[in-house]
């Protein structure tokens, strides 16, 4: 299995972490964001959007990190990362969209401003990571609420892709002036406390 991407893009580490928590072998060729190679007519040809991370293995191509974390899950021995009881991975697949949909849009915003521009030269955008705190504070507490009520991860017990799927944006965004939206709510600071301890994300996050 070879994986296209960058350590220290969000959507790569989605992938590597769910290859380190199944302890799965894989070749990591490294995409250079200041030289472009991510828009290399190679990569384009794995990625159509120009984007990372691409998988390939043996016949297979994919493009978008969640499919990789199912394949992974699914094709890869080991602890696995998917609920076999349909209820509880329903309640994965929630929290899973819960995650796409109300938290990392508004989290990448205020990442992407507060990172990112001034990578490039330019200014944070005080008005758009305003508005990205308003959309992203109700959600966190939904989030804080449902992490009160049960076990160490978003479905009890069971640390699933759900969880990884927070992680990368989750990280950087802990290192903005807006933490304290997250650490704020005692339920959810305790929660990034204990998955940001495996040996997993450790392992993608600390070289």
């Amino acid at each position: 299995m070879k994986i296209y991407g960058n350590p220290m893009s969000t959507c790569t580490r989605r992938v590597l972490m769910t290859l380190a928590e199944k302890q799965a072998k894989y070749e990591m060729v490294t995409l250079d964001f200041m030289k472009g190679e991510h828009k290399s007519p190679a990569h384009l040809a794995r990625q159509p959007f120009g984007q990372m991370p691409a998988l390939e293995d043996g016949d297979l191509t994919l493009f978008e990190s969640r499919a990789m974390m199912r394949y992974i899950d699914e094709t890869v021995p080991g602890q696995a990362l998917t609920p076999k009881d349909p209820k509880t991975r329903a309640l994965m697949n929630q929290w899973w969209s819960v995650e796409s949909e109300d938290i990392t849009p508004p989290m990448a915003t205020i990442v992407f401003e507060r990172m990112f521009t001034p990578m490039r030269g330019g200014k944070p955008d005080a008005a758009k990571i305003e508005e990205a705190k308003k959309k992203l504070a109700p959600a966190i507490l939904v989030l804080d609420t449902h992490l009160g009520k049960g076990g160490p991860h978003l479905v009890g017990d069971s640390f699933t892709l759900a969880d990884i799927s927070f992680m990368p944006y989750l990280g950087y965004f802990l290192q903005t002036p807006e933490k304290d939206v997250v650490l704020s709510h005692k339920n959810v600071a305790a929660w990034w406390k204990r998955i940001s301890e495996r040996p997993a994300w450790k392992s993608i996050t600390e070289k």
